[in-house]
């Protein structure tokens, strides 16, 4: 085998079409394109949602709800949930950081926590909301807890 003998595998490559080159090439008049009108001129671009014609369905379809802006969203954790930490992490004190280093939280996430469950250990607690049942119940067993805004 020589270099001046190497070529590519067959059917590894093909002729490139060359549109609008004249009758001959097969690709000339319309060069593939249909007839007459705005997709078959240079520049055409069509409206995003654009149905010809048909009525689109952000219009068709009616408007529902309301999206609240101000909204807060918590998440959320049970009393029961601290004793299992506790072990797992060996945590005394809960607040927003020690929980995103455990990975029970994201960055943007306010911690709220209810009373299902019981508490076992006394712990302190640094968080954004809580009930005030898990409240008097961490308070009874001697824990804190702080309000954080």
């Amino acid at each position: 085998m020589k270099l001046h003998e190497l070529k590519p595998a067959k059917g590894a490559t093909h002729k490139e079409k060359r549109i609008g080159r004249g009758e001959g090439s097969g690709y000339g008049g319309t060069s593939t394109k249909g007839n007459k009108g705005g997709q078959s001129r240079a520049g055409y671009k069509s409206k995003i949602g654009h149905e010809g014609g048909q009525m689109p369905i952000q219009r068709r379809v009616p408007k529902r709800g309301f999206k609240n802006p101000g909204k807060i969203t918590f998440k959320v954790f049970n009393i029961g949930q601290f004793d299992h930490f506790a072990e797992a992490y060996d945590l005394q004190e809960f607040s927003f950081d020690s929980l995103y280093e455990i990975g029970a939280v994201s960055k943007t996430d306010k911690v709220k926590i209810l009373a299902n469950g019981e508490l076992k250990g006394k712990f302190s607690f640094k968080v954004h909301a809580i009930s005030e049942k898990a409240k008097s119940l961490i308070e009874a067993t001697g824990g804190t807890v702080e309000i954080l805004k």
